[in-house]
């Protein structure tokens, strides 16, 4: 069995339009914007302001990186500091990136491996 895996950016890439090109400067806008919040949602998390600021720029990579639509939008939610806040205090970090790892693999476990439904 043959897996055939290409990020949608490197197709997305070869079609850009202006109109195209003026939506991901919004979304660099947005991005920015957003940098605030990540740096506050690590505070709330029990963490230091780098490390959340540190996580959402590298998971706004991964999600732009690997996403399924260029209208997808990837980023933190409040409602996950209660959830994270409290992996930190009772397994600390390292529970933390284990949790984060075992969630990742149950994505990708129960995702429809690129196929819609029928």
């Amino acid at each position: 069995m043959v897996f055939h895996f290409q990020p949608r950016l490197f197709s997305t890439l070869r079609n850009y339009t202006k109109q195209q090109f003026y939506a991901v400067m919004a979304g660099l806008i947005v991005g920015i914007v957003a940098l605030p919040l990540a740096i506050a949602f690590g505070i709330a998390s029990g963490v230091t302001p780098e490390k959340g600021l540190y996580t959402a720029i590298i998971a706004g990579f991964i999600v732009s990186f690997f996403g399924g639509s260029k209208v997808q939008i990837g980023g933190p939610t409040g409602a996950f500091i209660v959830i994270v806040y409290g992996i930190v205090q009772q397994y600390g970090m390292t529970g933390l990136a284990i949790a984060t790892i075992i969630a990742g693999f149950m994505l990708i476990a129960m995702s429809s491996g690129g196929k819609t439904a029928r």
